[in-house]
């Protein structure tokens, strides 16, 4: 049945959608990952019956929420938690987040899954950024470090917007990071995410100069090589996370968190590889897994055949600007079937237009993503014609 999906300029084009079966096996299961660790970076299902204000305390529908995670694990992926695909700073609060990490970790340890979890400082985000120290920054940071660990979760340590606005240079990212690294209980994961993601995190490191803020991660990860597990890079640079997973000491891995070039950065070349821990492996998570376990097999041919198609609907859902790129994952869940309804957190389902969510429709589609491609039709139908578009 042709669906008739608008364009841009405000016309309409015909869409027959895909009546093949999926592209890849809608259950999990085989053996675990051999090549490289790849964790998705998973999203929060909404109550949609909780009477919430977009300022307001978040309210999520945690049946939902966690059955996601199991369908991650399922196919063999960790899961990275409370990171912003779950709208960390963007609707969910960090009480909220709190409960999300510990219900996440006690779910992945009953379903033997891989799981690690944000660290931030967004408890902070209600007092006035004048007043803020570099005292309470490690204060704040501290007091999630010891939700995540008390969790038995490994810790992801976020970059933090308040940092990002008190800091005076690199030292002082070197002293917040260094007292962090020295207490933490097991090795982390270092999280540099790009302006691109978050505005507020612009001259991260200290400097606005890439090759100078790189140079400050660096020494901070040269100082505690034994505490740093790997480091999760998102800045949108094939070229400079390459330059720089070759900088890294022996031991410390990169995870590549650059949703347009995923692909190359994965398969690697004859220096290394990156690992994953993105947020496009929410929609596309058993695929991503068949692709890997092909990896494992050392068919570097085969997995690029397999993923280097999805690229065009990962750049299409974090097309600038990429902070949003959120609502577009969570409407392939909803036409996956993996939650009843298709809003978020702080009512971000609207921070997209509908010739946006049209096209990411259609590549979803293509790529034979959906489990229930009539399921998917039929929810792109209403949702088409929620917003006046008659079919």
């Amino acid at each position: 049945m042709t669906l008739h999906l608008p364009n841009p300029d405000g016309t309409l084009r015909a869409y027959e959608p895909r009546t093949a079966p999926p592209a890849v096996p809608v259950t999990g299961g085989g053996s675990a990952f051999t090549s490289r660790t790849v964790f998705s970076a998973a999203h929060v299902v909404a109550d949609p019956f909780a009477d919430t204000t977009p300022d307001g305390p978040a309210a999520v529908d945690w049946d939902a929420t966690l059955a996601f995670r199991r369908h991650l694990w399922s196919h063999g992926l960790g899961v990275a938690e409370a990171m912003d695909t779950a709208q960390r700073g963007m609707g969910l609060d960090w009480a909220t987040a709190a409960e999300l990490i510990r219900r996440s970790a006690a779910e992945a340890r009953a379903a033997g899954g891989r799981i690690a979890c944000g660290v931030g400082t967004d408890q902070l985000t209600a007092t006035a950024a004048a007043t803020v120290t570099l005292a309470d920054v490690r204060s704040a940071y501290e007091e999630q470090l010891a939700v995540v660990e008390e969790s038995g979760a490994q810790a992801i340590l976020m970059a933090s917007r308040a940092l990002a606005a008190t800091a005076k240079g690199p030292d002082d990212y070197l002293e917040v990071y260094g007292h962090l690294l020295r207490q933490a209980a097991e090795p982390v994961i270092l999280h540099w995410l790009g302006p691109m993601f978050d505005p507020a995190l612009d001259g991260y490191w200290g400097s606005s100069d890439l090759d100078t803020a790189t140079d400050t991660f660096l020494e901070v990860i040269a100082a505690h090589p034994d505490k740093v597990d790997g480091i999760k890079v998102s800045l949108l640079d094939a070229q400079r996370e390459i330059d720089l997973r070759r900088r890294l000491p022996q031991g410390v891995r990169c995870y590549t968190g650059d949703d347009f070039n995923y692909p190359e950065l994965i398969a690697g070349d004859d220096q290394g590889f990156s690992h994953a821990l993105l947020g496009i492996f929410d929609p596309l998570g058993p695929l991503a897994a068949q692709a890997v376990r092909v990896l494992d097999t050392g068919d570097t041919e085969g997995f690029r055949a397999l993923l280097d198609p999805t690229v065009e609907l990962s750049r299409h859902l974090f097309q600038a600007p990429t902070r949003y790129y959120k609502t577009g994952v969570v409407l392939l869940a909803w036409l996956s079937g993996h939650q009843s309804h298709f809003t978020m957190v702080g009512g971000l389902q609207s921070a997209r237009s509908l010739p946006h969510l049209a096209r990411a429709y259609e590549l979803a589609d293509g790529l034979g993503l959906f489990p229930d491609p009539k399921l998917a039709q039929e929810r792109m139908r209403n949702l088409l014609s929620l917003y006046g578009v008659n079919q």
